[in-house]
């Protein structure tokens, strides 16, 4: 038996967990936050140091947590942009979150490459706020100076395997680290240098991109440190999805992504195409509204928390006594409709009853979240599965309607950090292919989750019937959203 860890650093904690090589069986875990400097305790929580993460990484690992670890993977959070001088030290904070100052460069970067599409084709993706090649426009712009000074640029867990390393001349990345960027092609599996330079004003060096079971390093004691991933990528592997399998992500906003043995290129920009941990992609299609239209609808009724509104939900019928809400509350983004709102049809004088709201509330966003995996089945995705993450996927009115709605068997498993465990996944993978005891195409097999597992049966035919009231209402409001 071997003994490895994975790291996953988020955006307000650090979390490890210390696991068996052959089963991913967890032997013990570890926990910190992050420190709270003076910016983010004012609530802009946009620019990071990034030594902060390596502080609450050496407090998570604190009292002997890593005694007998022979490998180490590194998760962190998605499109956080540190931005190196040429002697390796950072400029700037590091830019991480959706950084919503940077949607005026996301435009202008779609505009610069001539629309949607050439990025589309170019990268698998549209520019939006979040993405690093949009902060690098950002930065060019606002910050000339800093620009000037970049030389390097590193996504988190790059910097933290860096940081792990010793800060060795060779940076390294991973492919879903890598497809996140804007500037990376999982199609091509090349860097677009003339994409970071469009955005950033000129070129600079980037991270060679590691196979999915290779290696980043050993550090001088021995300890191996895999190549590390983003947290989407980790956490599917940590999941153990394959192909046929899609993930529904239910945040305040929504996401579904699947396994897919091919990049894809969406023209409609509703598709962002990401490599995983695996080797294979990960298609990602994202909602604007999905647990916020069940808080809004809470307030609206009065309801205290969301499973008082499942309970009160419970008590109508499927289809709500017609009353249908598309939950577009801050726009949408699937379909692309940035300057709506959302739509409540079908009020009759019986189904004006908190019971039916409640009902519509949950059918609304489980529906938008169903039309998000019918963008992916339209382009050939395989969906037979669904997993349901999120607090409120737990929730007995989501439950009952789901598995109907999305016509597939819906997967609920118990809540833990799927992004560590992918990354100890990944350490035990670069682990074994290194000692010659694993195959660099295939992933060690390790214990599945804990899961409620729910079937469509014989609710299917009345989860399509709510599902066409849904898309009537939607075509009657917004005819053709979903024609490219």
């Amino acid at each position: 038996m071997g003994i490895v860890a994975g790291l996953d650093s988020a955006p307000d904690f650090t979390r490890i967990v210390v696991c068996d090589t052959d089963t991913g069986a967890v032997l013990r875990q570890g926990y910190a936050p992050h420190p709270i400097d003076g910016a983010e305790a004012g609530g802009r929580r946009s620019d990071v140091d990034p030594q902060a993460w390596l502080l609450s990484l050496g407090e998570a690992a604190g009292g002997g947590l890593l005694e007998g670890v022979q490998a180490i993977g590194v998760s962190a959070q998605q499109n956080g942009l540190v931005p190196l001088d040429p002697q390796g030290n950072t400029v700037r904070p590091a830019m991480v979150g959706g950084d919503k100052r940077a949607q005026v460069a996301a435009a202008d970067l779609i505009d610069a490459l001539g629309g949607r599409e050439a990025w589309a084709q170019a990268v698998g993706s549209v520019p939006g706020a979040a993405q690093p090649v949009t902060k690098l426009r950002w930065l060019s712009k606002t910050e000339p100076e800093a620009a000037r000074r970049t030389s390097m640029l590193l996504q988190a867990h790059d910097w933290l395997v860096w940081q792990l390393l010793g800060r060795p001349v060779r940076r390294t990345t991973d492919r879903g680290g890598a497809s996140a960027t804007g500037y990376w092609s999982a199609a091509t599996g090349a860097y677009r240098q003339d994409l970071v330079e469009l955005a950033l004003g000129h070129q600079a060096g980037l991270p060679d991109v590691l196979g999915p079971a290779e290696a980043a390093g050993t550090t001088p004691e021995g300890l191996l440190i895999s190549a590390g991933t983003g947290e989407t990528m980790a956490a599917a592997f940590g999941l153990g999805i394959g192909l046929g399998d899609a993930v529904v992500s239910l945040g305040a906003s929504g996401s579904v992504m699947a396994v897919h043995p091919e990049a894809l290129a969406d023209s409609t920009g509703m598709i962002t195409s990401l490599a995983d941990a695996t080797g294979m992609h990960l298609p990602v299609v994202t909602t604007l509204n999905a647990v916020r239209a069940l808080r809004g609808a809470a307030e609206m009724l009065g309801v205290p928390d969301l499973e008082g509104l499942s309970e009160l939900a419970m008590k109508s019928t499927p289809g709500a006594h017609g009353l249908v809400l598309l939950p577009y509350l801050e726009g949408e983004r699937t379909p692309n409709l940035p300057h709506t709102a959302g739509t409540l049809a079908g009020l009759r004088r019986e189904s004006m009853k908190p019971e039916h709201l409640a009902r519509a509330a949950f059918e609304g966003m489980l529906c938008g979240l169903a039309d998000a995996l019918d963008v992916l089945r339209g382009r050939g995705v395989e969906v037979r599965r669904v997993f349901l993450l999120g607090q409120a996927a737990e929730l007995p009115a989501v439950q009952a309607v789901a598995p109907a709605l999305f016509g597939a068997q819906v997967v609920v498993p118990q809540p833990a950090d799927y992004a560590a465990l992918g990354a100890a996944r990944q350490a035990a993978w670069a682990l074994g292919v290194s000692q010659g005891t694993l195959d660099p195409r295939t992933p060690p097999m390790w214990q599945g989750p804990v899961a409620q597992v729910l079937e469509p049966g014989e609710e299917l035919a009345v989860g399509q019937a709510v599902r066409q009231q849904y898309v009537s209402v939607r075509e009657q409001t917004h005819p053709g959203a979903f024609r490219a």
